[in-house]
């Protein structure tokens, strides 16, 4: 396993940059540690429709999930002022005070495939979307293609710019925004209906 410390500057956003680490390193692993605190905090908790957020001065107790190219899969708790603890699916949103250190343990890669073997490689995911930290669409859309099991690709398009990128590719300005082979079929609603006659089943 290879260690990797990542030290994270006050206002990042703790999912995108674990998401960001995973696409860069192009490789699997997990939360090994983490010490910092939050001044808002997203998570999903168990039969909740909407995700929770917290703000204030909050302490992060652990971190633990895994992270790879196609996506993270994070369990956050985290203590307020008052040292109630809280707990669930790490969301988009959840950003650093003054500063989070972590180490992420990568697994080893394996060898180069021969030639005949390459073109058999998994391919990217076909599927991208563009989300918007505190949408609850953006949270069904990310949850529904997670738990169909779907590889996908991120993009925080939190940032002005990236959201003008991103409507100038969908010809919309709602998010999130969905893409199949870099084609935008619109955002949550599509996304459901595209489940809902079956037609996500080839993208497992």
């Amino acid at each position: 396993m290879h260690p990797l410390p990542l030290h994270l500057g006050a206002g990042s956003d703790l999912r995108a940059s674990l998401e960001q680490l995973g696409t860069q390193a192009g490789a699997s692993g997990f939360v090994l540690g983490v010490v910092g605190d939050l001044s808002q905090a997203a998570f999903q908790c168990p039969g909740q429709d909407e995700p929770t957020v917290l703000q204030g001065h909050l302490e992060i107790i652990t971190l633990q999930g895994t992270v790879a190219p196609q996506g993270v899969h994070l369990h956050l708790s985290l203590s307020d002022g008052e040292c109630q603890v809280w707990g669930g699916h790490l969301e988009h949103g959840s950003l650093v005070l003054r500063g989070a250190d972590l180490l992420v343990g990568f697994l080893p890669t394996a060898a180069p495939p021969e030639p005949a073997a390459a073109a058999a490689a998994p391919a990217q995911p076909r599927v991208a979307i563009a989300v918007r930290s505190g949408c609850p669409f953006s949270a069904r859309a990310l949850r529904m293609l997670r738990t169909l099991g779907i590889p996908h690709v991120v993009q925080l398009a939190d940032d002005e710019d990236v959201r003008q990128q991103v409507a100038e590719r969908s010809g919309r300005g709602s998010m999130p925004q969905v893409f199949i082979d870099g084609q935008p079929i619109g955002g949550y609603d599509a996304l459901a209906d595209l489940h809902g006659r079956g037609a996500l089943d080839h993208l497992r």
